[in-house]
């Protein structure tokens, strides 16, 4: 029995107007092997048990109901492989902890040629990657992946950079012949797959927003960790807090390998040579991971000596009142002077100390020449370089969203704006609270999209958007979006080009 499209709706509008899946909550089911795919329809009671188990892998209330927190985690980027078989297997996991036994009966993972490789020195292969990384960053994030599980079990990776490898790792778009079920979305959705042993592949969605670190995207280093997992032979698991959790983990203060994590590998290939596994701390590896982005930002550009957040990835932009518009990515940032100069990068915490090792957001306002920074749920607020007294403030406090899209000040309203998903808050900066009847639809910004990474406002008054790699120039006269394009093509005062500067300039 298929549900009611109507019954969808209402269910999502009672658990406040939660993001709906990409794909109809039951397709979503067949897709990740909760209900089988035929062209019959599912009683009742069968998609009930599919709702039930997949709320127990999501760690959710198991209810049988699609109910707002369901639908809510349906719509999460998530790895692409299916869950068929993982609450079997993961039961036989545990019991063998306790019993030493293998349980005799249990569901075949469908399209799973083999349960673990016959041997323990691997070796891989990057077959591409984003544009916007370096082949070194890349290498990086992949080896420190493959180091982690070598560090807690028996095996051993090396890497074949010219081939041929047991694990290969490679970056498309759309439909990469895996077949129609594997094709990937674009941005969200399901950013990764991978197969088993034998045919040892993991694909990732070239169309993400790959990080090395926390700052945001997607982080390479997280998701190709877990990804490795599955090319081992490893399901996805209910744990709170796993690597191998269908939903990727950030990379915070914890362990980045959990007990369920280290227990699934050790079982399949046994404890390292010198039977103490060795595990990293989150924080470690971030710390790591970003001192070597930021070598790599000082020691690369572009072919044509233009700054790397060029091909296409920041994490926020501004302009101060002397019209030097800031570009920030990761733990560094870029300044670009009225007359197109650009020097960096720069550590971002060099010059406002305090900050995280990343921001989400930021925004200079005229109003009162001070910074706002914004990561996660607090928000920093600088006079030059000097964090003001009592900050950085929780965003709760202020009446503002936590990991918001982009701010900026919007002289039109007297105010800072926030944008959030599909919607936009309002800071008073004098009163440090939200404005009365905010939040609103951002659909009141007519042309503006979602998910906007950036904006700042020219000298003509004019309010300019970005979004990976395209702009989206916004008229507070006509109320509307009124250009849009390349900003790194089109936009000459990025610091990306070197035509020369005319009275025609954007």
């Amino acid at each position: 029995m298929r549900l009611p499209r109507s019954l969808i709706s209402l269910l999502a509008v009672t658990a406040l107007c939660v993001t709906a899946p990409a794909l109809d909550p039951q397709d979503f089911l067949e897709k990740y092997g909760y209900l089988h795919h035929d062209h019959h329809l599912h009683n009742a009671v069968e998609v009930q048990s599919a709702i039930r188990e997949f709320q127990w892998l999501s760690r959710l209330p198991i209810t049988g109901e699609l109910d707002g927190a369901t639908l809510q985690q349906m719509a999460e980027p998530r790895c692409g492989v299916s869950d068929e078989g993982s609450q079997q297997i993961w039961a036989q996991r545990v019991n063998v902890i306790f019993t030493g036994k293998t349980l005799q009966q249990r569901r075949r993972r469908s399209a799973r040629q083999a349960e673990k490789w016959s041997k323990h020195h691997l070796t891989y292969q990057i077959v591409n990657w984003p544009r916007h990384l370096s082949l070194g960053s890349v290498r990086l994030a992949v080896h420190t992946a493959f180091q982690l599980w070598s560090n807690v079990s028996g095996l051993v990776f090396q890497e074949a950079p010219k081939g041929p490898a047991d694990i290969r790792l490679a970056f498309y778009e759309g439909d990469h012949n895996d077949g129609a079920s594997n094709a990937f979305d674009g941005p969200g959705g399901t950013l990764a797959h991978a197969f088993l042993p034998r045919r040892g592949e993991a694909h990732f969605d070239m169309a993400e927003k790959w990080t090395l670190n926390g700052h945001k995207g997607h982080n390479l280093f997280m998701v190709t960790a877990h990804e490795i997992g599955h090319t081992l032979g490893l399901e996805h698991s209910p744990v709170r807090h796993a690597l191998m959790s269908p939903y990727y983990r950030k990379l915070g203060r914890s362990l980045v390998l959990s007990w369920a994590d280290i227990m699934a590998v050790q079982q399949l290939y046994g404890k390292p040579s010198n039977n103490r596994p060795v595990r990293l701390p989150g924080q470690v590896l971030n710390a790591a991971l970003q001192e070597w982005e930021f070598s790599e930002l000082q020691s690369q550009g572009d072919t044509a000596g233009l700054p790397l957040y060029c091909r296409g990835a920041f994490d926020a932009i501004t302009m101060d009142q002397s019209g030097t518009v800031l570009v920030f990515r990761g733990g560094m940032y870029w300044s670009v002077s009225a007359k197109g100069g650009v020097s960096g990068p720069l550590p971002l915490r060099e010059r406002w100390s305090h900050l995280p090792q990343a921001i989400e957001a930021a925004a200079f306002s005229p109003l009162d020449s001070k910074w706002y920074f914004f990561k996660g749920k607090r928000m920093w607020r600088y006079t030059g370089n000097v964090l003001d007294p009592n900050f950085p403030r929780k965003s709760s406090e202020l009446g503002m969203p936590r990991h918001p899209d982009c701010a900026f000040y919007y002289a039109p309203l007297g105010h800072m704006v926030l944008f959030k998903g599909s919607r936009y808050f309002v800071l008073n900066l004098k009163m440090l609270r939200q404005e009365p009847y905010y939040p609103r639809r951002l659909s009141d910004w007519t042309g503006v999209p979602q998910g906007t990474n950036g904006a700042l406002t020219r000298s003509d008054g004019r309010l300019y958007l970005f979004k990976d790699q395209q702009f989206w120039r916004f008229d507070p006269v006509k109320v509307r979006v009124t250009r849009e394009g390349l900003w790194a093509k089109d936009l000459s005062w990025t610091g990306c080009s070197y035509v020369p500067r005319s009275n025609n300039i954007l």
